[in-house]
């Protein structure tokens, strides 16, 4: 075998195996109270990431979505869905595993997820949501830096 084909043969691939909606939930707490809500609401996004390994080199990640819309008066509507990929990686360094898990992954999955919820929103009788995009590696390092100062702050045995 020559260098170019070990090479070759090394590159880092991640596959997308399957991906599909584990969890979705829609409450329009504006039509629930026979109101209408004045004004435009505020729009509250919160989004998690986590990866579990399903084998040696199948992953699981999931991208939880919680969109929480709001008037000074009221709760207008929440939105939560849990869009899951199951992902193949293969010649992933060990120390680059959980950046591709936790950046890249989402950032394949985040398409797929923001047209959903632009979907659930308009079909419950408002404008289709459309999600700025999300910055992943910036989410990451926040979820780095969370773990170390609880790592700091955790009293030790």
């Amino acid at each position: 075998m020559t260098d170019q084909a070990d090479s070759a043969n090394k590159t880092a691939q991640l596959t997308v195996l399957s991906q599909f909606v584990r969890n979705v939930n829609f409450e329009n707490s504006a039509a629930n109270k026979g109101a209408n809500p004045s004004g435009k609401p505020n729009i509250n996004v919160n989004v998690n990431v986590d990866a579990k390994p399903l084998s040696e080199d199948r992953y699981s990640v999931s991208l939880k979505t919680v969109v929480n819309a709001n008037t000074s008066e009221m709760d207008v509507f929440k939105i939560d869905l849990d869009y899951v990929g199951v992902f193949q990686l293969a010649n992933v360094p060990k120390e680059a595993l959980q950046p591709v898990l936790l950046i890249e992954c989402p950032r394949l999955l985040f398409p797929f997820s923001r047209r959903i919820i632009a979907e659930i929103s308009r079909d419950g009788g408002f404008p289709p949501l459309m999600l700025d995009p999300i910055d992943f590696a910036a989410l990451y390092r926040r979820q780095l830096a969370a773990a170390a100062q609880q790592a700091q702050t955790a009293p030790t045995a």
